[in-house]
């Protein structure tokens, strides 16, 4: 009996965890000129589900119907997209000065639709939820380019880990103003992939982030650069080149000042670790697999994982996030599941370990160089039973700072700031003072 009760849980926390609203709010749109407008009525969904690798026709391939893409895609009349359809066209004349002469209407882009689209491994587990966009030039009507929408971030969790990551390294004294200005490099490392929407919302918003993406699952970096929309150029090979000379026109007309600042990297992320001497401003980890398990040796303390990490965090303002699913008791609650949403306690054995173990190895003794000089904590994520995990050098533990309420006010005090600096379409405050709960 206790063991299919605690199977059931397992199962309840696990179609939870990874859930969105069935109303997803694109809260991306109308911030940038990328977006296209706010059509989010007018986008339809659509799912990739990856192939196993038994099945699949190569490990480094994913066969999609890619010529019948555009038919799920909502056809809408293009008056609705103008501002977007202007910016292609004076990118495309960016990159290609002179090729729309004489040419009349032929050179000009048409927008097909926006899109949302999942990734997942099976019925239970969604990966990735990006927004797409369709677009083809009318000179090559066969040719449909996907553009996934930089600034639209869809899934709550994602949420948290930028509003918490990036208000506790401007609170640890870190300049972000010159790094979103492109005055100042940012080295960012993620780890998982999923469609990439992660990356690419930093590399959008933050001019001088270079970002590092290591993916251990081929079909999870085909699946996004054909299905997803991301940019192909980013892809790098094992010797570490980039698996293309130079990008495409088109790659170029979308990603143009971003592409180049991505590098994904097919790699087990330990070995990755292992194998670069990489000075990283933050670490951003969402590394769960199809079967929704966060690999031991991503937390065990005496892992080289943990700590070669270690050694490349920088050692002033240093900041690692991980996305964690939580593991409250919630058995007591099952009956009331509206007020379980709304208050949801992380703080569980498998959360604290992992919290414990990071806060360990990375801001412990040995680490930094003195005792104490960082610190750990957790908050909770709303609408979905996930929870950001904070690990941060520069803030101190001693005096004030081993107090929960004054760490929490430091860092919620910058988050208004990053919230305006980065022009975010969403508050970050609701994101880190749910739940907030120091590890000790």
């Amino acid at each position: 009996m206790v063991w299919r009760r605690s199977r059931w849980a397992w199962n309840f926390r696990r179609r939870f965890s990874t859930a969105i609203r069935q109303r997803v709010e694109d809260e991306g749109t109308g911030h940038s000129h990328q977006s296209g407008g706010d059509r989010s009525p007018m986008v339809t969904p659509f799912s990739v589900l990856l192939p196993t690798k038994e099945t699949a026709s190569s490990p480094c391939s994913l066969s999609l119907p890619l010529n019948l893409l555009a038919l799920h895609i909502l056809i809408l009349s293009e008056v609705q997209w103008p501002r977007m359809e202007r910016w292609l066209q004076e990118r495309y004349a960016e990159v290609c000065p002179g090729s729309g002469s004489g040419r009349g209407d032929e050179e000009r882009f048409r927008i097909l639709g926006y899109q949302w689209r999942a990734l997942r491994f099976n019925d239970d587990t969604r990966q990735s939820t990006v927004k797409v966009m369709s677009a083809y030039r009318q000179s090559e009507p066969a040719s449909i380019c996907l553009m996934q929408q930089p600034h639209c971030l869809a899934v709550p969790y994602l949420k948290s880990m930028v509003s918490v990551g990036l208000s506790t390294i401007a609170s640890c004294g870190y300049d972000i103003i010159n790094a979103v200005h492109g005055k100042k490099t940012m080295n960012i490392l993620c780890i998982g992939h999923g469609g990439g929407s992660l990356p690419l919302f930093l590399a959008s918003k933050i001019k001088g982030a270079v970002i590092n993406i290591v993916e251990i699952d081929p079909l999870v970096i085909s699946a996004s650069i054909k299905a997803m929309g991301f940019p192909a150029f980013s892809v790098m090979t094992p010797s570490g080149e980039r698996a293309f000379s130079k990008p495409s026109t088109i790659d170029e007309v979308l990603w143009k000042g971003i592409h180049e600042r991505l590098y994904l990297y097919e790699s087990d992320a330990e070995k990755f670790v292992l194998d670069n001497t990489n000075l990283y401003d933050m670490v951003f980890i969402d590394a769960y697999d199809g079967e929704d398990i966060f690999p031991r040796k991503l937390w065990d303390p005496s892992s080289q994982f943990l700590k070669s990490l270690s050694t490349q965090l920088h050692p002033r303002h240093g900041t690692v996030v991980v996305n964690l699913h939580s593991d409250s008791d919630i058995l007591d609650v099952v009956g009331s599941a509206p007020s379980f949403l709304q208050q949801i306690l992380p703080m569980g054995k498998y959360v604290s370990g992992i919290g414990r173990a990071y806060k360990d190895v990375l801001v412990g003794s040995g680490s930094c160089g003195k005792e104490g000089s960082g610190l750990g904590f957790i908050v909770s994520v709303p609408w979905v039973c996930n929870t950001s995990l904070v690990v941060c050098r520069g803030l101190r533990t001693s005096g004030g700072y081993s107090n929960r309420d004054l760490v929490m006010n430091t860092i919620s005090s910058k988050s208004l700031e990053v919230e305006n600096l980065l022009n975010l379409p969403f508050s970050c405050l609701q994101y880190i003072k749910r739940g907030f709960i120091l590890v000790e």
